[in-house]
């Protein structure tokens, strides 16, 4: 089963890192990737760009906002997919992304989607 992963963020935390401990977290991430990878349940790992929009009927017709919300301090800044299998390994890896647990507060969380598959 595929699940997606979002990674949360907030941009005035990561800007607060000193150089040194953002390298340190990168580092870790890339290692936490590179072994996703090897044991074949890493699909795909990217980081977003923050300038998110939102398409939503409006007055009859589709209506272009910044969002998804506005003013929320907190973003999806990446995110990645595993092909596990089982929700408790999802759950696993959730848990060890080094993002949440690097610093308190820096990681801002992670939200865990299974995937709908076709024909099921």
């Amino acid at each position: 089963m595929k699940y997606l992963m979002l990674i949360y963020g907030n941009e005035t935390v990561w800007n607060s890192l000193p150089p040194a401990d953002l390298a340190a977290l990168i580092d870790r991430v890339d290692a936490f990737n590179q072994e996703l990878r090897e044991s074949g349940e890493l699909v795909m790992a990217e980081g977003l760009v923050p300038r998110a929009r939102s398409v939503r009927t409006g007055a009859g017709a589709p209506v272009v906002t910044d969002g998804p919300y506005l003013e929320a301090k907190e973003y999806v800044g990446s995110m990645f997919v595993v092909d596990v299998e089982s929700e408790d390994r999802a759950l696993e890896i959730a848990k060890s992304y080094p993002g949440i647990r690097f610093a308190e507060g820096v990681g801002g969380g992670l939200e865990v989607w299974p995937l709908m598959v076709r024909g099921r």
